[in-house]
């Protein structure tokens, strides 16, 4: 029965052992939660005071830079190159001859229109100066001379018709000399009424004739002159050849590119801004175009800020012309363009860093109280780019803004102020002290190899000395 008896009691003494562990490590497990439900979190910050500085609203975008201006040179007629009077990358002026065409047929045309023009006006000056005139001249003195008929005609008449009522004259001679006068007096009103006309319309009527004539030829001429000048191909503009795509010997079709020429002294960056951005643009913003080749960027300015959007990609062209000439500066390149809309010169700034937005949009910035505590603030924005934004309202100049660490960081939350700075120093004193540990090192490797029996001998004599004192 003993062995039993014992067995038992071993079984129970080890359940209390079991349920006893069991329960202490409830209580401490319950203990470490409690512990940690009490603890509030602690978050690390950096803070730097609001400040009042100038900012400006820079807007950055790639461009491709083009000449101001620039022309595709094509003749309006169909022929034969002759000859060119320049090669690529020459320097031209307006108006100086480029290259010809084959024109022997249009100089015939244009001499032979301008004889006729020649004698077109020759007709003219013989209108004018000869045949009017002597119409003019014949017709007044066929009315002067129908005037005295008639004036002479009326005369004998009246004379005739005193004496056939004092019965001295019969009525014979009376119906003579009245059907003499009546003839005269309608040849003198014929002649009278011819030389008026002539003077009035016939003179008008002729001078257009001829004038007409004249014209025509000159149009012809003119017509034939400009056709022969289409053969010569001359600069529209100053500037520098950069493309000739034919030689001599080809055939150069009517509107199709001879030659191009580009003025490189005044270049633009045309760039497409979003509509949001350019809303803020004027002509005369000052801008900088970053070459990669440059160190330092160049000066220029809006100089364009279209009025209607692209329809393709619904944004706004933008052109900004460089103030100097520089030889880095290519027709063709791409580059970076930094424009400057406008700039507030007492501003109050925080870093771009700072501000957040809440659920609802809001934009805020996390103030450091002194309870030790992040606290919300909600701004107003002004102003704003890469590395400040300006508040219009919501925090003054001096508040503790928290510019490191705040990123989604509850209203109320504990924190841990931080020197700016600090994890950077931390890693570059270690970085020094693994630095020097190493050149001791290495120190330490380069005295063992150069001599180690000094090094064993150095000891043996150090030991007796020890030993006396």
């Amino acid at each position: 029965m003993k062995p039993t008896l014992n067995a038992t009691e071993e079984f129970l003494h080890a359940r209390t052992i079991f349920l006893s562990a069991f329960a202490a490590v409830l209580c401490f497990v319950s203990g470490c939660s409690n512990a940690e439900k009490e603890k509030e979190p602690v978050v690390s910050v950096q803070i730097t005071p609001v400040q009042r500085a100038p900012i400006s609203q820079v807007i950055t975008v790639e461009a491709v830079v083009f000449p101001l201006e620039q022309a595709t040179v094509a003749p309006k007629i169909s022929s034969t190159i002759k000859k060119f009077y320049v090669q690529r990358g020459a320097r031209v002026k307006k108006g100086q001859l480029l290259a010809e065409l084959e024109n022997s047929d249009l100089s015939a045309a244009a001499e032979a229109s301008k004889g006729d023009f020649e004698q077109a006006e020759a007709n003219y000056a013989t209108t004018v100066g000869s045949s009017l005139p002597q119409q003019i001249q014949k017709a007044e003195l066929d009315a002067t001379s129908a005037r005295s008929n008639f004036e002479a005609q009326q005369k004998v008449y009246e004379s005739r018709k005193e004496l056939f009522q004092q019965g001295a004259l019969p009525r014979r001679d009376l119906d003579s000399a009245e059907v003499a006068f009546l003839q005269a007096r309608s040849q003198n009103e014929q002649a009278q009424k011819q030389l008026a006309d002539l003077q009035r319309v016939g003179k008008e009527q002729a001078l257009k004739s001829a004038q007409g004539s004249r014209s025509s030829a000159e149009g012809r001429m003119r017509g034939a002159q400009a056709l022969l000048s289409y053969s010569r191909i001359t600069s529209p503009i100053d500037g520098v050849v950069t493309d000739r795509p034919l030689f001599e010997g080809d055939l150069a079709a009517a509107n199709q590119p001879l030659l191009t020429v580009m003025n490189t002294s005044r270049l633009i960056a045309k760039a497409h801004v979003p509509q949001s951005e350019a809303a803020v643009l004027k002509v005369g913003n000052p801008a900088e175009l970053k070459v990669p080749e440059l160190d330092e960027p160049i000066k220029g300015r809006v100089s364009l800020v279209s009025p209607a959007l692209d329809p393709g990609s619904t944004t706004i062209e933008v052109w900004v012309e460089a103030v100097k000439s520089d030889p880095a500066l290519r027709p063709g390149m791409s580059l970076e363009v930094s424009m400057t809309a406008k700039t507030v010169k007492d501003a109050i700034v925080v870093p771009t860093a700072a501000v957040f937005k809440n659920a609802e949009g809001a934009d805020y910035v996390l103030l450091a109280g002194s309870d030790e505590k992040a606290h919300q603030k909600t701004v107003r924005l002004g102003i704003r780019n890469s590395e400040l934004t300006q508040i219009a309202g919501g925090i003054n100049p001096g508040d503790p803004v928290v510019t490191t660490g705040g990123y989604a960081v509850p209203d109320g939350t504990k924190i841990k102020i931080e020197k700016p700075g600090a994890e950077e120093k931390e890693t570059v004193d270690k970085d020094e002290k693994d630095t020097g540990k190493g050149e001791k090192d290495d120190k330490a490797d380069d005295a063992k190899k150069p001599n180690n029996s000094k090094q064993k001998t150095a000891p043996a004599k150090k030991a007796p000395v020890k030993g006396k004192e």
